[in-house]
């Protein structure tokens, strides 16, 4: 079972490549069937880009069934003109992400769908690819998620079986039913114990944090799920966990419902720091104070922070938070660098513990 559903979710995210090369194919080989566009072409678009005097870009086209994927326009301005071949790339995959990327292709450039044609791009891609969250689909066809929910609702059900998880926009599997996701997660480490933590996270639709907490839980004797909240009992807000270091008491489980041990420790280090006056009492001491305090976010939100980056700034922010790393590993080294030459020690880990919290 656990290889199995393994090979599933990997194929779930696996999607087909575009190749990068350019072809002359002759135009009475393609096929203009499966557009998305319900309509057809517009006539005055076709004639305004055969008016043009430049090159146009290649379409891009399936290879297998020869139908253009993107370009109908461009195909028809071309055969306007009186070309005989036009300029192609091929798409190598299944039919069903061809007609995804023929949709995404016309959202993003060109002349865009219409509301009605993204709607129904959406019934067609959710029967295609069921286990897609509304945000991705959403992505795709340009409606709000909630659209894309409605949608969901009013279609055929499918096999519960497969609807335990969902792939975001960043191609991560994350389990509709957490609980869900955790019972799996425990099925799988009890049939093949030697499972990575980011196989059994992929598999099981969790974060690699919640697969570790899986595992932690089922070695002390636990079950995997986690004990239910008290009624009536709210979790802390964020500013609360910051101030005060939750300090468990004898025989109480040390992991965090929302954060492991590494998560837990870095709070308690921001904390000792806090107390100490040649930190907080000066203001350069207070800003790095501050700068350390907004880092420890327990992983949950950095997963919601990574979820709501839109995919056109996915490369910007990746770049920013690497530039970020860059600086606090120079920061590192240059103070590892003046502990090493100067004549103070750092305070002991048990002396630094024995100082209150603030």
């Amino acid at each position: 079972m656990g290889k199995a559903l393994i090979e599933r979710t990997e194929m779930w995210v696996r999607r087909g490549s575009t190749d990068d090369r350019i072809v002359d194919v002759d135009i009475r080989a393609l096929s203009a069937e499966g557009s998305p566009r319900n309509g057809g072409e517009n006539p005055d678009h076709v004639a305004a880009l055969a008016e043009l005097d430049i090159p146009l870009p290649p379409i891009i086209v399936h290879r297998d069934s020869m139908r253009v994927i993107d370009g109908l326009h461009r195909l028809r301005a071309a055969q306007l003109r009186g070309h005989s071949t036009i300029a192609v790339t091929f798409y190598d995959g299944t039919e069903a992400d061809a007609f995804v990327l023929a949709v995404e292709s016309n959202v993003r450039h060109g002349l865009p769908l219409s509301l009605p044609d993204r709607k129904r791009a959406a019934v067609r891609i959710i029967a295609t690819h069921p286990q897609w969250s509304d945000r991705k689909i959403a992505s795709v066809t340009g409606i709000a998620p909630g659209t894309v929910a409605d949608v969901r609702r009013s279609a055929p059900v499918g096999d519960p079986a497969e609807d335990f998880a969902r792939i975001g926009r960043d191609g991560r599997v994350r389990p509709v039913d957490i609980a869900e996701g955790r019972r799996r997660a425990g099925q799988l480490i009890s049939e093949n114990p030697n499972l990575s933590l980011r196989q059994i996270a992929r598999a099981a639709g969790i974060s690699p944090e919640t697969a570790r907490d899986v595992r932690n839980r089922l070695s002390r004797g636990e079950e995997p799920l986690l004990p239910p909240r008290p009624r009536g009992v709210r979790p802390r807000p964020r500013e609360e966990i910051l101030r005060v270091v939750p300090q468990p008491s004898h025989g109480e489980d040390r992991h965090d419902a929302v954060a492991g041990p590494a998560f837990t420790e870095g709070l308690s280090a921001v904390n000792r720091l806090k107390a100490d006056p040649a930190l907080r009492l000066n203001e350069t001491g207070r800003q790095l104070l501050r700068l350390l305090s907004v880092h420890m976010l327990p992983p949950a939100e950095w997963e919601g922070i990574v979820d709501t980056v839109p995919p056109y700034w996915s490369g910007t922010v990746a770049h920013l938070a690497r530039e970020c790393a860059h600086i606090w590993e120079e920061v590192a080294a240059r103070v590892e660098k003046n502990v090493a030459q100067g004549d103070d020690s750092p305070p002991s880990r048990a002396d630094s513990s024995a100082c209150p919290t603030v």
